[in-house]
């Protein structure tokens, strides 16, 4: 959330923000309304109190002068008045709840580190790793590389659950457990992250304080009784400190988690439509840092170097893209996404997307620490996968393809998984 004070003071500030985002700004405009509303009620409160304030003295003084008929009249005055500062202040209070519930639709402010633009386009390449195989055969995509060797099942999943979902069997379904082990462990015993086995539903309150809600209510799947299946593990580690206030000493905090996430992607009908791109259900480890204001510039760029060292020890091509303001997702002041490279589709596909949400969070949470000054602040919260498990087993899977159909397994997996080869 937005600091409402920027909001009243500063609203030019807001307007350039959102113009950055290729906003619509018919919300801005509607909250500035709401604002003056919001001040005109309270001027107008004020003015009554003061005058109701002075009603009174005169009371005292008419009775003071035994005058009961003006003390009466003055008495009948001052409850007209007190009248009309109650519905003033219920009037205020109605225009503030409106304008808190339509800021939890306005997005974070772009960061300066952020360029400028309208939409992928505009994205900024900002580092590349490793170099992409060159094939003496035509690479094959995951899907038929899956089915060949017995190890996917579409139609199956389509039966049981309907379409975008995928089911792993043999050594597959080995090699995704297999990839959340070693993520896990490179991140808490290299990176120094602490884990957490998290909750897979949460409550609305959370949902919304993440910055999920209201916005993208319709991409997820939520109960009868009004919990919501995660979309991220974002939510619940980010929430663990939501009305808490940190430690300054403790800061920063870096928790890493894997679950599975659920999201109806139904702003993305028409793509990805084939094999494990863009999926219902899919397994993601988690990195998120809670951190002081000053410093979170500094950890976005480690959190993503802690995501990429997953793809330099499996020998997986990448490049870094810094993306421009018309990309960034709601939250995000500034955004890095890892994209891996994909043979069959000939180019680089997002794989993780690390976030630098700054106050954003902090503040639909309220999670704050006391500075050496002993002064109350919001603290900046930072997420990014590391990585998305199922994005990266097909990466594995056509980048590592033999000419027969198999697949290599990366040299650091294959103790875990016993075999060089599968298929």
């Amino acid at each position: 959330m937005i600091d409402l004070k920027i909001l009243r003071t500063d609203p030019d500030s807001v307007k350039e923000a959102l113009k950055k985002r290729n906003m619509d700004l018919t919300i801005f405009n509607y909250l500035i309304t709401l604002e003056q509303k919001r001040r005109e009620a309270i001027n107008n409160s004020e003015s009554k109190k003061a005058e109701r304030n002075s009603i009174s003295s005169q009371i005292a003084a008419a009775r003071k002068n035994k005058e009961n008929g003006k003390a009466l009249e003055l008495q009948k005055k001052a409850k007209e008045i007190s009248n009309e500062v109650k519905i003033l202040d219920e009037e205020t209070k109605k225009i503030n709840e409106d304008l808190m519930s339509k800021l939890l639709y306005i997005p974070n402010f772009p960061s300066e580190n952020s360029p400028v633009g309208i939409d992928e386009n505009d994205n900024k390449v900002v580092k590349k790793w490793g170099e992409p195989r060159n094939f003496d055969f035509e690479p094959l995509a995951h899907w038929d590389l899956g089915l060949n060797i017995d190890s996917m099942d579409f139609e199956r999943a389509s039966k049981l659950s309907g379409s975008r979902f995928t089911i792993l069997k043999k050594q597959l379904a080995k090699l995704e457990r297999v990839l959340v082990n070693f993520m896990l462990k490179v991140h808490t015993e290299e990176n120094d992250y602490i884990e957490f086995a998290l909750p897979y539903m949460v409550k609305r309150d959370i949902m919304t304080a993440c910055g999920q809600l209201p916005k993208f209510e319709d991409e997820a799947y939520k109960t009868t009784d009004d919990m919501f299946l995660i979309p991220t593990a974002e939510v619940p580690l980010v929430s663990l400190h939501k009305n808490e206030i940190i430690e300054f000493n403790d800061l920063p905090l870096k928790y890493t988690g894997y679950t599975p996430c659920f999201r109806r992607e139904a702003g993305s009908y028409g793509k990805d439509v084939k094999g494990m791109i863009r999926v219902h259900q899919f397994d993601k480890v988690e990195l998120v840092w809670i951190t002081k204001p000053e410093n979170s510039d500094k950890a976005l760029e480690e959190l993503t170097l802690n995501a990429e060292s997953i793809l330099q020890k499996l020998n997986l091509p990448y490049r870094v893209v810094n993306l421009c303001t018309g990309d960034l997702g709601f939250n995000a002041a500034q955004t890095y996404d890892i994209e891996v490279w994909l043979p069959s589709q000939d180019k680089y596909r997002e794989i993780s997307s690390c976030s630098n949400v700054k106050d954003f969070q902090g503040r639909r949470e309220n999670i704050r620490f006391r500075d050496k000054d002993n002064e109350l602040k919001f603290v900046h919260t930072l997420n990014g996968s590391g990585l998305a498990v199922g994005r990266t087993l097909i990466a594995i899977m056509e980048n590592y393809q033999t000419e027969d159909g198999k697949i290599k397994v990366p040299e650091i997996l294959q103790n875990e998984m016993g075999v060089e080869y599968i298929g």
